[in-house]
């Protein structure tokens, strides 16, 4: 059979079966030793379209979770957070043992502490483990919440968010929230009680969150939930950013 015609038949079955490594194995066939068997090429050829196809979902992870920025846990200085904080507990939290275990995290702390550099790094831990992420600032979540109500999409819409393994609410604390958005909010987060994790991120301390909700009794209730089963980390201190620039402004890089 022509070189031709058999490059043209494996293009075709690799489409037809959905394995686009083999359309292109050459190119992959060409890190591998010379003196290999044929099972062991097949080998590399499948395990090859294994790591792509997994690489694959773990991209379309990432899109959906709608991350705002990519921050690893390695780009994050652990020592600035003293002994709550250790690089033991770091490693416990980069396991996602929480997320299989349905615990919640409340990362309480000033403005540039690093916050939401953390609860990236961990939803992008998350991501890369297989299980499915959803980050949201509190505000937007609030008037993604309310417009579906309006529009009549309100439960199709909680629907994706019970479904994700992990939810992480950004920087509740920097806007309040009327009757209604109160009343939505909780529904979300208490549907998740010991059903899915959730990290919050916030710049106050639950005594002061009946500043943000109209319903003192709401406030209490929805705290009891998110701190049921759950790490409560204070990350307060001087500002993790401030930190940085001053590290900067003496020479050395600065990493948010």
């Amino acid at each position: 059979m022509a070189v031709e015609l058999v490059e043209e038949q494996i293009q075709l079955y690799a489409k037809q079966l959905k394995i686009p490594t083999f359309s292109h194995y050459e190119e992959v066939l060409r890190r591998t030793s010379p003196n290999q068997t044929f099972a062991e090429l097949l080998l590399f050829l499948l395990k090859a379209e294994y790591e792509q196809r997994q690489e694959n979902k773990n991209q379309r992870r990432l899109k959906q979770a709608g991350f705002p920025y990519t921050k690893t846990l390695d780009e994050l200085d652990v020592s600035r957070y003293g002994s709550q904080i250790t690089e033991m507990f770091m490693m416990e939290l980069a396991s996602c043992r929480f997320i299989d275990d349905k615990k919640n995290i409340v990362m309480m702390g000033n403005p540039g502490r690093g916050k939401t550099h953390l609860a990236i790094g961990l939803g992008l831990k998350a991501c890369a483990a297989g299980m499915s992420v959803l980050f949201k600032n509190a505000s937007a979540l609030s008037t993604d919440l309310t417009e579906a109500r309006d529009t009549y999409v309100l439960g199709k819409l909680e629907k994706k968010i019970q479904k994700a393994d992990l939810l992480i609410i950004d920087e509740m604390g920097y806007v309040s929230f009327d009757r209604y958005q109160s009343e939505l909010l909780f529904k979300v987060i208490a549907d998740r009680s010991e059903r899915g994790s959730i990290i919050v991120t916030t710049n106050l301390p639950f005594s002061e969150w009946t500043t943000l909700f109209e319903n003192t009794a709401m406030v209490t209730a929805l705290v009891d939930r998110l701190t049921f089963h759950s790490y409560i980390l204070d990350m307060n201190g001087d500002s993790y950013r401030l930190e940085q620039a001053k590290k900067f402004s003496k020479g050395g890089s600065l990493s948010d």
